[in-house]
């Protein structure tokens, strides 16, 4: 998705677009990672407003994944939908070598150059910020038991799991004669 600064310099733009995964690098890499598995493109709808001297993009981002439970590792489908606002202002080609402390609109803050901006990386970043890092089926998922392996979502699997806390578990050979 671009946004051509000329355009939005006149009046708003309103700009939308559907594109697989694959198209995005930093999807794509997310995948090859194991991280997910995109099932659905990812669809962006974005207001680009001309404001004083940067452009307001503003817009949602929405796909699907299908992640694996962290817990019990049983496969579900997530979907991701992300609210955005980004401001760019062109690039005045000056690096920083020191560190500096941003403040809150510098966080949400992109630069561009040239005649157009490149959407595509800060849509990609919206879907990636959206993903769970450790995706859950359910707040309630019991897991796997750590004797047999079996899930424990689908009822007792009848080993003896007594609380035995593996801090103290080397405590109990210990032998005291009095």
């Amino acid at each position: 998705m671009k946004i051509e600064i000329d355009k939005v310099k006149k009046k708003q733009l309103d700009l939308s677009e559907s594109e697989p995964a694959s198209h995005f690098p930093a999807l794509v890499a997310m995948e090859k990672a194991g991280e997910c598995v995109f099932t659905a493109p990812v669809n962006a709808a974005v207001t680009a407003i001309w404001e004083y001297d940067h452009v307001r993009a503003a817009g949602k981002v929405e796909s699907a994944v299908r992640l694996t439970c962290s817990r019990c590792l049983t496969e579900y489908d997530y979907s991701v939908s992300s609210d955005f606002t980004i401001f760019y202002t062109e690039s005045k080609g000056e690096e920083l070598d020191e560190e500096v402390e941003l403040s809150d609109e510098e966080l949400i803050s992109a630069t561009y150059s040239g005649d157009e901006i490149d959407m595509d990386p800060e849509i990609a970043e919206q879907v990636a910020l959206e993903v769970p890092y450790k995706p859950l089926c359910s707040e309630s998922c019991r897991g796997l038991c750590p004797e047999c392996g079996a899930d424990l979502n689908a009822g007792e699997c009848g080993c003896d799991r007594g609380e035995i806390n593996l801090k103290m578990a080397a405590l109990k050979k210990i032998k005291i004669e009095k």
